[in-house]
């Protein structure tokens, strides 16, 4: 890791644990909430915040099978994502990628046709503070084999070839 963050500046993830904390306790559903959790995380690369959210979604009980295509939503079965799920996973793109989408109102307008105002600045938030996670730990190389729970392929390149 290039910086503990965790350890160089704990105020910062104490102020996003508690933004974690008040998406946690809004009404969305937290199977939707892992699933824009692990999109922003593709979309973004973060093989750490992939892991731990994969880990979390079948600690849930979420099916393999979605978590599979979660990056391909859009070509998915109908019925495989609720219309919930993919208005979310649609606005976790939209933000994500912000400076190609600019969050527009066909966007927008999606999600207000199933959320909530109160859910939709929660869904909002959820979508910031996992960019702010995937950011952190891809900028400063937060290790995958430092998570606890994860089935990890034994390192066979850990000597080196043979």
């Amino acid at each position: 890791m290039r910086v503990d963050y965790r350890t160089a500046f704990p105020d910062g993830v104490t102020a996003l644990l508690g933004l974690e904390r008040a998406v946690r306790d809004s009404t969305l559903e937290p199977d939707l909430l892992e699933l824009v959790r692990i999109r922003a995380s593709q979309i973004n690369g973060c093989a750490y915040c992939l892991a731990l959210h994969h880990r979390d979604a079948r600690a849930r009980g979420e099916h393999q099978t979605r978590l599979d295509i979660v990056a391909a939503w859009r070509e998915a079965d109908a019925g495989l994502f609720t219309p919930r799920e993919q208005v979310a996973l649609r606005w976790c793109e939209a933000l994500t990628e912000l400076p190609r989408t600019g969050a527009g109102e066909a966007d927008y307008a999606a999600v207000e046709s199933v959320f909530s105002s109160e859910e939709i600045a929660a869904l909002t938030f959820a979508i910031v503070a996992i960019n702010g996670w995937n950011r952190l730990a891809v900028g400063l190389r937060a290790p995958v084999t430092s998570l606890d729970g994860l089935d990890l392929p034994p390192n066979t390149f850990a000597s080196g070839p043979s």
